[in-house]
């Protein structure tokens, strides 16, 4: 990793390892983490809605009706900014499409690095049960894998990540990784 780069958005499909990866280099580097589905939860508290796989689906399709495809990364362009105008590397969980992508590298040329996790579908299925907060069955993952790499070009950003890591191993792994590819020399 390069010291240039000062946005760093995570990509990865549901139960990946994204927000572990977040949590961790937040904890330990001191990035800004900036969550794009928060735009959607707090959508949906908003409107007194509960959460669930349903409603967020609806709300995070009428911010895109509304919004267009990058809604989510231009709903965070003003937050990104504040954090680098306050010297703070941002960490980007969830960038789902190809449009996100354009409009952030459009917005911080040469800021942005790209890293995606991966993960065999049955560790993810595994993952997404356990998970305390909205918890996936292997049916609602699959759809909604499908419906992210149909209807939220999701797919493009993730296979063009500048950096890969196939997160099929223990949690201890991803961080080690992680520490090789974020060391303080870099940051």
């Amino acid at each position: 990793m390069d010291k240039k780069h000062s946005i760093i958005a995570i990509l990865g499909m549901p139960g990946a390892g994204k927000s572990t990866l977040v949590k961790y280099l937040t904890d330990t580097y001191g990035f800004e983490a900036i969550y794009f589905g928060g735009l959607v939860l707090a959508e949906v508290k908003r409107r007194g809605l509960e959460i669930n796989q349903t409603n967020e689906k609806a709300v995070r399709e009428e911010l895109r009706t509304q919004n267009g495809m990058a809604a989510m990364a231009a709903l965070s362009i003003p937050r990104i900014k504040q954090a680098l105008t306050e010297n703070k590397k941002v960490l980007i969980d969830g960038l789902y499409s190809m449009e996100e992508l354009e409009l952030l590298q459009s917005n911080f040329p040469e800021k942005m690095l790209t890293i995606a996790i991966h993960a065999a579908r049955h560790k993810r299925e595994e993952r997404m049960a356990k998970r305390p907060e909205r918890p996936l069955t292997a049916e609602e993952l699959r759809n909604r894998d499908l419906v992210e790499i149909k209807n939220i070009n999701k797919a493009p950003p993730i296979v063009i990540a500048d950096y890969h890591y196939v997160n099929d191993g223990t949690e201890q792994e991803l961080i080690n990784w992680a520490d090789q590819l974020f060391t303080p020399s870099q940051l």
